[in-house]
């Protein structure tokens, strides 16, 4: 298959990746994005709509583990930096490198579909609508910008003010106010202690417990502790869990509900400030909503609250706005892919950054960057269909039997597992590459 132009949609923090790796191999393409600046999700009040930053925003992923491989972020950087700092690091990357010229912003993919073996794709910009066509497709939009609400809702009305945490942008809106943040998650946790230093009172409603990490643990970044891949999952997770006792102990202890699963068969969630909060009464913990009323919320064990606010942090849906879901959608926010980048039945279409590790997800949305350029250039081969359908199934069945069922673990990845295994997969398609150019030569 010949590759002459692909199409990259969005230049957020895996889309510049990608638009680094396609320069830099000499694909040809073109690299659309809705807003008139790069960094996606992590540029405050983007103008695209899609950023659920906020203003007390700091990253949950230490810096050395969420920078570029060849560009690191600057050392006078914190080891935890705040929203305005990654918003910068993502331009100097671009500018670095001169890759800003090559990013057409403020221009929206409308459609795109397959016609044979090119991909049709419909642009808006300034207004005005084109269609052009190409040999790939590669998807970059993104996986955090469109809010799931509590479907089916809870039974009863509010009267109060009710906002999804993509929706909330700084803490003033609290002040003075008596707040319901519903959620376990890092952004629940974020919010949770941002209104306790301004509410009037801040409930944080669980509908099942989790485990509460801390940032650091003995002086470094936790995530810069117990993840080499050279040490087995089942060593590094009782490694974690004597450190967590250790060091946090049982979330019981907390006023948190006891969590029904093992450390790491979650999402983690981190923060560096919610066990001080909760432990100084500032944050009062529930159970989950049961019910809501006009002026107050009903919780699972019959108390009540009055409320002047509720924060929805329930997640968010994966979706595709630019293809006609028939066609390829993520039911249930579950899309099996080929080490989560390439579809198996369109091999022109390829996703960057659909993951969700157990880190930080730039650095893999580099290296799936390189490894889909040497897949254009014709330098790393595919398997067969039932070799991909195998290892699908394989790593899916394995991520299902490790996670707890949810719409939250359909798509978990180990950060430094992940590097490892894309390596060797690169390894093994460069040399079916090879066999392939061999087969073709004339004899």
């Amino acid at each position: 298959m010949s590759f002459e132009r692909v199409c990259l949609i969005g230049a957020g923090s895996s889309g510049i990746a990608v638009v680094k790796a396609l320069a830099d191999a000499g694909v040809a393409f073109d690299c659309f994005e809705a807003s008139d600046r790069v960094g996606g999700n992590w540029v405050f009040g983007n103008k695209n709509g899609m950023s659920a930053a906020y203003e007390g925003l700091y990253i949950n992923t230490s810096r050395d583990r969420m920078q570029y491989a060849d560009h690191p972020m600057p050392r006078s950087y914190p080891d935890f930096p705040h929203h305005t700092q990654i918003a910068a690091y993502f331009d100097d990357y671009v500018d670095r490198f001169g890759l800003r010229d090559k990013i057409t912003f403020e221009a929206k993919v409308e459609h795109a579909a397959l016609e044979g073996d090119r991909w049709r794709v419909r642009v808006t910009k300034n207004g005005a609508a084109s269609e052009r066509t190409y040999d790939a497709l590669l998807v970059a939009n993104g996986h955090h910008w469109d809010p799931l609400w509590p479907d089916p809702p809870y039974r009863g009305a509010f009267d109060g003010r009710q906002l999804h945490a993509h929706d909330y942008r700084s803490k003033d809106e609290l002040r003075g106010k008596r707040v319901v943040v519903v959620g376990m998650g890092n952004s629940a946790m974020d919010i949770a202690v941002e209104s306790s230093e301004v509410a009037r009172r801040t409930f944080l409603s669980a509908r099942r417990g989790v485990h509460v990490v801390p940032k650091y643990m003995f002086g470094k970044p936790l995530d810069q502790i117990v993840t080499s891949a050279r040490v087995p999952w089942r060593v590094r997770r009782r490694m974690a869990e004597t450190i967590h006792r250790l060091v946090v102990g049982d979330m019981e202890r907390y006023g948190l509900p006891k969590p029904d699963h093992r450390l790491l068969e979650a999402h983690p969630t981190i923060s560096g400030r919610i066990l001080d909060r909760l432990g100084h009464g500032a944050i009062t913990p529930k159970p989950n909503v049961a019910a809501l009323r006009p002026k107050a919320v009903e919780f699972a064990d019959g108390t009540v609250e009055e409320a002047d606010v509720i924060v929805w942090c329930t997640g968010y849906k994966v979706t595709f706005p630019f293809f006609d879901p028939r066609f390829v959608s993520a039911e249930g926010n579950d899309l099996p892919l080929f080490f989560r980048v390439f579809h198996p039945k369109h091999r022109g279409l390829m996703f960057v950054g659909l993951l969700q590790p157990l880190g930080a997800i730039m650095p893999l949305a580099e290296a799936q960057g390189k490894w889909i350029a040497k897949y254009l250039r014709g330098a790393y081969a595919l398997p067969d269909a039932r070799e991909m359908q195998r290892f699908m199934d394989d790593e899916r069945r394995a991520m299902f039997a490790r996670y707890v069922p949810s719409k939250r673990h359909t798509m978990q990845v180990d950060f430094d597992d992940y590097l490892r295994d894309l390596d060797q997969e690169l390894r093994r398609g460069e040399k079916r590459a090879i066999r392939t150019r061999k087969g073709s030569r004339p004899q």
